[in-house]
């Protein structure tokens, strides 16, 4: 009887044993993954959209893809990223949080063999991104500057300046092609710069420098937050001059700052009318501008884009070479990009660009 007592745990421990191997060896089977595909944040509309557009563009081929979100810490992205690579992907799509926190989440995907598309933002100072897939950002930010200057009123119209985060790459080429465009109008007096002691400082400056576009950015930006955005335009109309009132244009870097950025100006009884630029065609947006809150937004056709790194990712699993369009320098080599165009969305032809295109239903606003 004493023999048969002893061998009951032995026998429990064998199957115990037994259980976990199998369970491990059907976890490791079930989690491979093709395509890596890890975005900035769950918090906003937009990154939400191209889930749901990267899903239905692996739906049908022979491949099997999964999208982690870095919720806005570039830590995360890397443990994204480190749990993608150990599932065995092939090619990584990242939309990075900081471009150049993200190069280590990048060598890692180089060291472990994984192609490396950089999506929408540029992932700077490596070796390691293999390819681009992005908007021409420079022609985003001269495409707002236009329509300031394109509705600029009289001389000597106000002037405010707002960034993107800079930590984004794409925040300093959307301001580059801003500055080109709004540097020559500054020069011949239609607008006067309300709002940045560094864009007065270089307002004779037709080109700036990294460094010297830096010192703006850094002064005006908004790190991509709506609160942020409204904080710094309260502050900056809290302090403005009667003359930097009145009609005023405003720079806004996306969708987001621009309705926070707006909000603010509408609510100063000294600020008679305002026109303010925006990016991506969110759907607050989009009725803001049918309700005349917003001017214009640049539509930046996210079903194209999403398709075209589907496309390169599938590409490069089918062992060819992605075809691209241009490259842009990422301080550590030229990193080859597959460039898609961009459009200026405004009251008169939102209902054709967003609406006819079946981007958005009519259903989803009032006042069309």
């Amino acid at each position: 009887m004493k023999k048969a007592l002893k061998a009951i745990p032995f026998m429990l421990v064998t199957v115990m044993l037994m259980v976990l191997v199998s369970a491990c060896g059907n976890s490791g089977s079930g989690s491979k993954v093709d395509v890596g595909i890890v975005l900035p944040t769950k918090d906003e509309p937009r990154w939400v959209q191209d889930e749901a557009r990267f899903t239905d563009a692996i739906k049908g081929t022979d491949y099997k893809a999964e999208i982690l979100f870095s919720q806005g810490s570039s830590a995360k992205e890397k443990e994204n990223v480190d749990a993608l690579i150990a599932k065995g992907i092939k090619v990584l799509i990242i939309c990075p949080q900081d471009g150049d926190a993200a190069a280590a989440a990048a060598d890692a995907a180089k060291k472990a063999g994984v192609k490396v598309i950089s999506y929408d933002r540029l992932i700077t100072n490596t070796d390691a991104v293999n390819y681009y897939v992005t908007f021409d950002s420079v022609a985003v930010g001269a495409a707002q500057a236009q329509y300031l200057v394109d509705h600029a009123k009289g001389n000597g119209q106000p002037l405010y300046l707002y960034a993107g985060a800079a930590t984004d790459n794409n925040a300093f080429l959307f301001f580059q092609g801003a500055w080109q465009v709004l540097q020559p109008k500054i020069a011949d007096g239609t607008f006067k710069i309300a709002n940045s002691s560094e864009a007065v400082a270089l307002q004779d400056s037709a080109e700036l420098s990294r460094e010297q576009m830096s010192k703006i950015v850094s002064q005006v930006t908004t790190n991509w937050d709506a609160n942020e955005a409204k904080n710094k335009a309260q502050t900056h109309l809290t302090a403005a001059a009667a003359d930097m009132k009145g009609d005023v244009a405003i720079l806004a870097p996306n969708d987001g700052t621009a309705r926070s950025i707006a909000d603010v100006f509408a609510s100063d009884s000294a600020i008679k009318s305002y026109v303010i630029s925006g990016q991506d065609a969110e759907k607050a947006s989009i009725q803001y501008i049918i309700d005349g809150k917003q001017s214009m937004t640049v539509f930046k056709d996210v079903r194209t884009l999403v398709k075209d790194s589907m496309d390169m990712a599938l590409t490069i699993l089918d062992g060819k070479d992605p075809q691209t369009t241009g490259s842009y320098n990422n301080g550590s080599v030229d990193v080859p990009a597959k460039q898609t165009p961009v459009i200026v969305v405004d009251k008169e032809n939102v209902q054709k660009e967003l609406i006819d295109s079946k981007y958005y239903e009519a259903s989803e606003f009032t006042g069309l």
